[in-house]
């Protein structure tokens, strides 16, 4: 548990949340959000993100990432940030760990596909999803239905959020409409977030083959770190010379959102977390490493999420989901009889609570299921 003397006069404390929905007891010797950390490592949907896609479908390779491992690595990222800034590290590790909790099968794909099939429904976006599930769809203790995570760990899962929706969710959603900003520790995660998935996305799609060092090498951030490798190491090859260029990148990365967040910081004088919110977002890169962030955002989508294969798979996800939404909304009796339950009550968005909550091999196996013509099994 994180005390005042620790930590910045702006972090997070757990003396000072915001509270639960359901109150509860103290978590002595924990704090509230190790509690938090806890819970969320502990879930069924923490579990599940084991086998969902990143970027390259689980079973295409054992080392390519998962979403469970992004976690892992967005978690490991914001604890150093967070250490650095002197911010709350178990609320930072809470909502890096919990960010992704509500993602579909298939990565980016599954939730365009589901976004679509929700389009007359309220629309589906991971982000509200994770809120659902920490809320609502975990199915855990005897008091109340969630995991009654603290408000400022929600706040920091909820990144995004249209001012529709935020009218429907109250206390949480009311940032939204006053336009102001959540915690430090949430704005780290977020960042965290960002890192992670550029630089291992990188990584992957070295490994599989689909981009390579030449091309890369058109980013200035790639750029500088392999010609700072291949003159350090000039007899180094193979996969070591991409882990020693990636981590130096992550690096860098860090030590530029630390040290322009702490520019912030000093210039907008904040002493309270308070003035935290009502200030203009404080945590970013300078605008020189946003720039090539998004140099090296723009080569990825370009020639790796764009890459035919990727886009074959992409292709292939999007059917799968579509097809299990299009059976389910038409007969739920398709579905077990909780889970009709479940439809009777709220309807399609029941179905996307389903669907989003597959594992890749779980979507594909339901789809088999429902549509394979060379065996009939249930």
């Amino acid at each position: 548990m994180s005390t005042r003397s620790e930590l910045a006069p702006y972090a997070a404390l757990d003396a000072q949340t915001r509270g639960r929905v359901h109150p509860e007891p103290s978590a002595f010797p924990r704090g509230e959000f190790q509690r938090d950390r806890d819970r969320i490592v502990h879930s069924t949907a923490f579990r599940r993100l084991e086998y969902k896609t990143q970027v390259f479908v689980n079973h295409e390779g054992d080392h390519f990432r998962t979403r469970l491992t992004h976690s892992l690595e967005v978690a490991q990222i914001g604890r150093t940030i967070a250490r650095l800034l002197k911010l709350n590290e178990e609320l930072t590790e809470a909502v890096s760990l919990a960010h992704d909790l509500g993602h579909t099968p298939f990565g980016h794909a599954g939730q365009d596909a589901l976004n679509a099939c929700m389009k007359d429904h309220g629309g589906f976006e991971h982000n509200l999803q994770s809120l659902r599930v920490v809320d609502r769809l975990e199915q855990r203790y005897a008091e109340f239905d969630g995991l009654n995570l603290c408000y400022e760990t929600r706040e920091g899962i909820l990144k995004h959020c249209s001012l529709a929706n935020a009218r429907e969710l109250g206390d949480l959603g009311q940032r939204f409409l006053d336009k102001k900003q959540p915690s430090l520790e949430a704005q780290v995660a977020n960042l965290a977030d960002e890192i992670a998935y550029n630089n291992h996305d990188v990584d992957d799609g070295l490994r599989s083959g689909l981009i390579d060092e030449e091309g890369l090498r058109e980013t200035r951030l790639f750029s500088r770190h392999y010609d700072e490798v291949r003159a350090k190491y000039p007899e180094l090859n193979g996969r070591r010379v991409v882990h020693e260029i990636v981590r130096r990148m992550i690096n860098t990365l860090i030590l530029d959102l630390v040290a322009t967040t702490r520019a912030n910081l000093e210039q907008a004088g904040v002493r309270s977390l308070e003035e935290v919110r009502n200030a203009a977002p404080l945590a970013g890169f300078s605008a020189d490493m946003l720039e090539q962030q998004r140099e090296l955002k723009r080569y990825l989508r370009q020639h790796l999420y764009q890459h035919y294969k990727v886009m074959r798979m992409t292709s292939k996800a999007a059917r799968i989901i579509q097809s299990l939404f299009d059976a389910f909304i038409a007969e739920p009796r398709l579905l077990s009889p909780e889970h009709q339950e479940h439809v009777q009550r709220d309807g399609a968005r029941a179905i996307a609570d389903y669907i989003a909550g597959m594992t890749d091999r779980y979507a594909m196996r339901e789809y088999r299921r429902l549509f394979g013509i060379d065996e009939i099994t249930v």
